[in-house]
């Protein structure tokens, strides 16, 4: 592959815009998205008819408007180019309007309350900011998805808002700085982690089909505890899938930039370079899916869930998240004297001020069932909150706060490395704290929380609109202020002093910290549905409003709906739980009972003084153990039966997680103990072993 001439080269990008589109045209086109106007139809039914030709060219025969409903995938309605003439031939058209607008059915998509069945109408509309793709012979045509009425049914819209809403603020302040700027996006690098197995083993595990994660398992003699995976040699059949995988991904514009092993057997790791959000968004989302796709093309299957394995490390999508303006500037880069950029100080002060102000609405950005059997052990941030900020600028801020010059430049120092054939170099103004859920990594802050299966879109709306309201707050006492720079060192102090608590530069896995975080009371929501309670609050629903990213309706619309993903999900791990068990665990252990009852009557008919003693004992550790598994199945029906009584979301919510979860772990514990002592060949599922260790 001829990396160069195929990158992109099914994307209808800026390069082919200039080749097939009229000089006034493509300025039209591209006005309209840089200012995110509406746009002419005469216009729009220029580039459809280039759009389609180009299309059409590279064999597609479809489109459709390509969109991201609040189910946490893509959905997709093909139409045909197609058009009947007279004469009974067909011609190939695609008109402005139905490049600007599509009407799906609204009805069967999640909406939290805002729609009945019987309302299906629901339209999408092109997203002329992020680029059309081809995927399977079909144009594919980012689009945002609103009900009849009006109200956001999808990840993007908010998205979008938000941007408008954080480049307004950050505009605000720039222009007070006196620079020269005329437009500010944010970007995000979403590095993808995942795990690859062996497709007819997975097909062999019914809650990894059904569930995406294993119900069952006793852990494996060997995980992950000698750390030779991590970054380790990629094996062949591994290292031919991400070739291909790269190859796909390239020809759709996606910068895959890193692959490497991750720290667990058979985990993985895909890193992009940054894209603007909206973009990255899409980007994240197309990757998802070709990862599943190419895995199956080479017999593997992809599992993105957040915990796929108990007792191995689980899988997150680090959101690399900064600011920057349409003249190139990365307005969180410090330069090299951070203690004397005072408008980079003022950024940081207001990720600072928004981080501590919305704890509740970070950890509900990456709130689901599989991320919280991630968050919190020695693999991923704990629930709690905080941000690292590093030695350097901890001491700049220190200085800040108590009113005293800083005189220490540590982009100064150089780092000795103590051979001679190697050399020095300049020494980064942070370490990379791994335990951190809000990181500075030097020009960017790296939230770590979000899980590996979710889409972007809903903790980036989150992280712009919290920070806009920072960077409003500081415009709204700049603009009135008769001396700026006093004016500017107090903002800055003020938030430091006041919002100190949210910097923890230590080790966020330790349980000192968890003792220190409720003393300085930070929030630790760890579950779901302890965060997602806490969605509607009164300041959430202001905030929203205030910054036209969410309608109130529209808010508690998505907590229902993450609600209800919460206790769906649940429910369907539990029958499929009682499903394994009951139909194939119960049988297996009786057939191994009696295979056991049979050998010890065999030997007693020979003679009675054979001993007997292995197969006894044997026999009466699982005969113990299946009555209990018996209990525990029991107990679990009864748990579901409970909660399926339950009418309010948020009621039902609680009672599947703290009760249905806990009966489900019972049940686990005691079918895993049966699996260490079951002989392999009775054991009607593929082992972790096996599993993690499939791939060669």
């Amino acid at each position: 592959m001829d990396v160069v001439k195929e990158f992109g080269s099914l994307v209808f990008n800026e390069q082919v815009m200039r080749e097939r589109l009229p000089k006034d045209i493509y300025k039209a086109l591209r006005h309209t998205m840089q200012e995110r106007k509406d746009l002419n139809i005469d216009i729009a039914n220029v580039v459809a008819s280039a759009m389609k030709d180009w299309a059409v060219e590279k064999g597609a025969t479809h489109y459709t408007h390509w969109f991201q409903p609040m189910t946490g995938i893509t959905a997709e309605k093909h139409e045909g180019f197609i058009t009947p003439c007279d004469d009974g031939k067909v011609i190939m058209e695609f008109s402005g309007k139905e490049l600007v607008k599509g009407e799906p059915d609204a009805s069967s998509f999640p909406s939290g309350g805002i729609r009945a069945t019987f309302e299906a109408r629901g339209y999408t509309a092109w997203d002329p900011t992020s680029y059309a793709f081809i995927k399977d012979k079909t144009l594919c045509i980012p689009t945002a998805f609103c009900s009849f009425s009006g109200e956001a049914l999808d990840k993007k819209t908010p998205l979008l808002r938000s941007m408008q809403a954080i480049s307004r603020q950050v505009m605000r302040l720039i222009k007070l700085f006196g620079d020269d700027v005329t437009d500010v996006t944010t970007t995000v690098g979403a590095e993808q982690e995942y795990f690859l197995i062996d497709e007819n083993i997975y097909k062999k595990r019914p809650d990894l089909v059904y569930c995406g994660r294993t119900l069952f398992g006793a852990r494996p003699s060997k995980g992950q505890e000698m750390e030779d995976h991590y970054f380790g040699v990629l094996k062949p059949r591994v290292a031919a899938f991400m070739d291909d995988l790269d190859e796909e991904l390239w020809k759709l514009g996606v910068v895959a930039k890193t692959k490497h092993n991750e720290v667990a057997p058979g985990q993985h790791e895909l890193a992009p370079m940054f894209s603007t959000t909206n973009i990255a968004t899409d980007h994240n989302q197309l990757v998802m899916e070709i990862i599943k796709t190419v895995a199956k093309r080479h017999g593997l299957a992809c599992l993105l869930h957040e915990k796929p394995f108990a007792g191995v490390n689980g899988s997150g999508k680090h959101n690399n998240w900064s600011m920057n303006t349409n003249t190139g500037e990365n307005l969180l880069d410090p330069g090299d004297t951070p203690s004397e950029n005072a408008r980079f100080l003022l950024m940081l002060a207001a990720v600072i001020k928004a981080v501590d102000e919305y704890q509740d609405l970070l950890r509900i950005s990456v709130a689901t069932p599989g991320n919280d059997c991630r968050l919190g052990g020695d693999e991923a941030p704990p629930a709690i909150i905080s941000i690292f900020l590093g030695d350097e600028l901890t001491a700049i801020l220190d200085c800040i706060k108590e009113g005293v010059p800083y005189d220490k430049h540590a982009g100064g120092e150089k780092m000795e490395v103590g051979v001679d054939a190697l050399p020095n170099f300049p020494k980064d103004t942070t370490d990379r704290n791994r335990t951190s859920p809000f990181a500075f990594t030097g020009n960017k802050f790296e939230f770590r929380m979000p899980g590996s299966s979710v889409s972007i879109a809903g903790p980036n709306f989150i992280i712009n609109t919290i920070v806009a309201e920072s960077l409003c707050q500081f415009a709204d006492e700049l603009e009135k202020a008769d001396d700026f720079k006093k004016a500017l060192t107090d903002i800055i102090q003020r938030t430091m002093i006041e919002h100190d608590r949210i910097i923890f530069n230590g080790n966020n896995y330790s349980e000192e910290w968890v003792k220190e975080a409720e003393r300085r009371g930070l929030l630790n929501l760890k579950s779901s549905v302890d965060a997602l309670q806490l969605f509607s609050q009164e300041k959430n629903i202001k905030l929203f409003e205030k910054h036209g990213v969410l309608t109130k309706g529209e808010l508690l619309a998505r907590q229902e709906i993450m609600l209800e993903i919460c206790y769906k999900t649940i429910n369907i791990e539990a029958l499929t739980m009682l499903d394994i068990a009951k139909q194939q665990i119960v049988p297996a252990v009786i057939e191994y009972m009696s295979d056991i009852s049979g050998a010890i009557n065999s030997k007693m008919a020979v003679n009675e003084k054979l001993g007997c003693k292995l197969e006894c004992h044997l026999l009466e550790k699982l005969s113990c153990l299946s009555d209990e598994l018996d209990s525990k199945i029991i107990e679990l029906e009864a748990a579901v039966d409970a909660a399926r009584k339950e009418t309010d979301a948020i009621v039902t919510a609680k009672v599947y997680h703290d009760s249905v979860s806990e009966k489900m772990q019972e049940l686990r514990n005691v079918a895993d103990e049966l699996e260490m002592i079951t002989k392999k060949s009775y054991w009607p599922l593929p082992s972790y072993g096996d599993i993690l260790y499939s791939v060669k």
